[in-house]
């Protein structure tokens, strides 16, 4: 079993910053992709940022140049820096990863998600 734990989410004023981190935990081989997603009251579940076990970052067009997806492969744990935070940007925010077990079953994975609320 494998476990995605977020934490850094919470209150903060437009214009704003804040880190987000998730960790996976568990039964792990390995992990691809990692990703963080969002929603907002009665809207979809939408793709934020998602980054490559080598690296890579694609980011949702709303996002580019305010928020950075990072990862440590040696933490199993992956980032999300928001900066320049507005009040359209507030959402539960999801960690999602694609992971590999320790009994080579591949399955993806989400997090209990974490609130960030942007104030104007």
């Amino acid at each position: 079993q494998v476990q995605l734990v977020e934490s850094g989410g919470g209150l903060v004023q437009a214009g704003g910053s804040l880190r987000l981190s998730c960790a996976a935990s568990g039964s792990i081989f390995s992990i691809y992709d990692m990703a963080w997603y969002r929603q907002a009251p009665g809207k979809q579940r939408d793709l934020v940022a998602r980054i490559t076990s080598g690296g890579d970052a694609y980011y949702g067009d709303s996002v580019k140049g305010r928020f950075t997806i990072s990862r440590d492969n040696a933490k199993n744990t992956v980032y999300l820096e928001m900066n320049s935070l507005e009040p359209e940007d507030t959402a539960v925010y999801f960690c999602n990863a694609a992971v590999v077990s320790t009994k080579g079953v591949w399955k993806n994975y989400w997090g209990q998600g974490t609130q960030v609320t942007v104030s104007s």
